[in-house]
């Protein structure tokens, strides 16, 4: 292999860039192919010590022992929307309800930006209807884009558990695969790299999963102290969102206020909301993520998000996801490698406990004391 510390910083430098920019490319480009696979790479890793256990423990055949575990895991999936669907079908029925809530809603926004902004009521609906006009204008041109992604979301359903399957059943295959694409004196390397990986990912995820369920209680037991209407829903929803680091928790309490709107006419409740997603918010920061979300890989809040919202840019929603854990093996990779531990120490959480006050001297400006004397000289 060329070694790369006869390079010069800058050099090495740009190769790391010109690698990531690269990466964002193929990833944007092909999207549609790549993040089924990594989606199924994760699920694989989350779902290998349960195929473990059927293997080694109850003596399965390993074929069977993957199809079981993931037979097992789309059940609890399938679970999760059906509860979702019923749910929402519950709301459907009361979309009269709704529907006069919202009218009275409206109505009293309309009467206050009279009231504020001396704007009158045919006014406000006839700029109402020009922004309604125009975005069915856009809906009827984006009819096609929202066919294809509907197809394109159907055809995943089905080819992340087949890549989820042949994941599993091909895992060594793919180990010794990378063990041959390096020479003898960098197994070790490699081995620290794939074992690191593996724990971080699935410590990742377990944590993730069992944060969502945390979450998504306590949001539910919240509502339904305040009597929010389809409180069960709603933190089921929290939970599922709070998935997406960050900005999950914030599209989830923006739909919580707006059901809460819908399924009732008393304003107070939207504080009571806000209060709820606050009191959950500081507690899964403060406690549930350092306790729960035990990663063996720390990545700061500034990266993180800069990695969401790239990810996000790249493929929606499952870019969101996929961001955090794809940082985490970038990491594990990059402490691994010599001239790339410098870009994994920027990447870490890694705050100094005691800060040592620097104190820097500017010679041009030194203080001064003057006494009264001078002062009147």
């Amino acid at each position: 292999m060329i070694s790369t510390k006869n390079y010069p910083f800058y050099m090495q430098a740009t190769f790391v860039l010109f690698a990531l920019v690269l990466i964002t490319i193929i990833l944007y480009v092909g999207q549609n192919i790549i993040f089924p696979v990594l989606l199924a790479m994760l699920f694989s890793i989350l779902l290998s010590p349960l195929v473990g256990r059927f293997n080694k423990k109850l003596r399965f055949p390993y074929v069977v022992s993957v199809a079981v575990s993931l037979f097992l895991s789309i059940i609890f999936i399938s679970g999760i929307v059906f509860f979702v669907s019923w749910q929402i079908g519950d709301i459907a029925n009361d979309w009269v309800k709704i529907n006069t809530n919202l009218s009275i809603h409206y109505h009293n926004i309309q009467y206050w930006i009279k009231q504020r902004f001396h704007v009158s009521y045919s006014e406000q609906n006839k700029y109402i209807n020009q922004v309604t006009k125009d975005s069915l204008i856009n809906s009827t041109a984006n009819v096609g884009t929202t066919i294809s992604s509907f197809t394109d979301v159907l055809m995943n359903l089905i080819l992340i558990p087949i890549y989820t399957f042949l994941f599993l059943l091909y895992k060594d295959l793919f180990v010794r695969f990378l063990y041959k694409l390096f020479s003898k004196e960098h197994h070790n390397k490699l081995k620290d790299i794939l074992t690191h990986v593996k724990l971080a990912i699935h410590s990742f995820l377990i944590g993730l999963l069992t944060e969502m369920a945390i979450v998504a209680s306590l949001t539910s037991i919240g509502y339904m102290i305040l009597g929010v209407q389809y409180a069960l829903l709603l933190g089921v929803i929290t939970g599922i969102l709070n998935l997406i680091p960050y900005i999950g928790i914030t599209i989830a309490a923006i739909l919580s206020i707006f059901a809460t709107l819908t399924g009732s006419t008393d304003l107070s409740l939207i504080f009571g909301v806000m209060l709820v997603n606050a009191i959950v918010q500081f507690f899964d920061n403060n406690i549930l993520v350092p306790m729960v979300v035990s990663s063996k890989v720390k990545i700061n809040a500034f990266v993180s998000i800069i990695s969401i919202i790239i990810g996000g840019a790249i493929a929606g929603v499952a870019g969101m996801f996929m961001a955090i854990p794809l940082l985490a093996i970038i990491k594990v990779i990059f402490d691994r490698i010599g001239f790339l531990e410098p870009w994994g120490y920027l990447m870490g959480d890694n705050l100094p406990v005691n800060q040592k006050v620097v104190k820097i001297k500017i010679p041009f400006f030194k203080s001064k004391k003057y006494s009264k004397k001078s002062e009147l000289k």
